[in-house]
């Protein structure tokens, strides 16, 4: 069995999501999607976890899509196997319940940056680049490169990566708000460690919800945002509790309004 190239480890309230092909500079074939979707569903059954780094094995943090999973595709396969999948994947990742913090150890190229885009605090070392390479091989961003990143950091930064082929540095992408903070070569996790202990030591509940609110007010899925922050305080309530003793005992349940 090959081994796992997306691994989690678990220490105390913070989980670490590591893509690890550094060979490939960690780019993404399908499998690694499959292994990254398995990850956010073992982060969110998971209560004890509080907050979660990403980060890449190796020098990069991730070159993005595997440019030979995807070229041999017809049209059709492209577009739903790969484009949408790993869309579905990166929006799985995105919308995590608790904070992700990105540690971007290496360059985050094409798909690589809508990776880090995912997340919710973004810690650049200081000699990594970032770019949206896509429309030099005659093909554009579709892992929401110009979805997430516009509604994210704004459209011009965008245009200026998509269509101008520019790369920025971590202090042009600070200064631009695509990166929080910058650190030393070799201080990412490190940074991430601390923020997400930070983090960590916060109201769990206030934080997961803070998190939706402030991805509504984004325009990010508010349908998504609304009805699990509904849901939430429905559940709550002596009405919910009353309804479902009501079905489990064959009766007209007595709803008093009570929350």
């Amino acid at each position: 069995m090959a081994e796992p190239r997306i691994t989690v480890d678990v220490n105390g309230p913070v989980a670490t999501i590591t893509v690890s092909r550094p060979e490939k500079l960690n780019a993404f074939d399908i499998d690694m999607l499959k292994e990254l979707s398995a990850a956010c569903d073992e982060l969110e059954a998971n209560a004890d976890i509080r907050a979660a780094i990403l980060t890449g094995a190796g020098k990069a943090f991730s070159a993005g899509g595997d440019i030979k999973a995807w070229a041999a595709m017809t049209p059709n396969e492209f577009g739903h196997a790969w484009v949408r999948f790993g869309h579905r994947v990166f929006e799985r990742l995105a919308t995590l319940r608790v904070p992700l913090i990105a540690a971007l150890n290496g360059h985050a190229l094409g798909g690589g940056l809508e990776l880090a885009a995912a997340a919710d605090i973004r810690i650049a070392e200081t000699h990594i680049r970032i770019g949206l390479p896509e429309t030099g091989l005659g093909m554009v961003p579709g892992w929401s490169g110009t979805q997430r990143l516009v509604r994210r950091f704004g459209a011009q930064a965008v245009r200026r990566m998509a269509l101008g082929g520019e790369t920025f540095s971590a202090t042009e992408a600070a200064s631009l708000g695509i990166v929080d903070h910058v650190v030393e070569t070799g201080a990412a996790v490190t940074a991430a460690q601390a923020y997400a202990e930070r983090i960590a030591r916060r109201g769990p509940a206030a934080e997961e919800v803070a998190k939706l609110m402030i991805a509504s007010a984004n325009g990010e899925d508010n349908g998504t945002a609304v009805e699990a922050l509904g849901s939430i305080l429905v559940a709550k309530t002596a009405d919910l509790k009353e309804g479902v003793s009501a079905f489990a005992e064959k009766r007209e349940p007595v709803f008093k309004g009570e929350w």
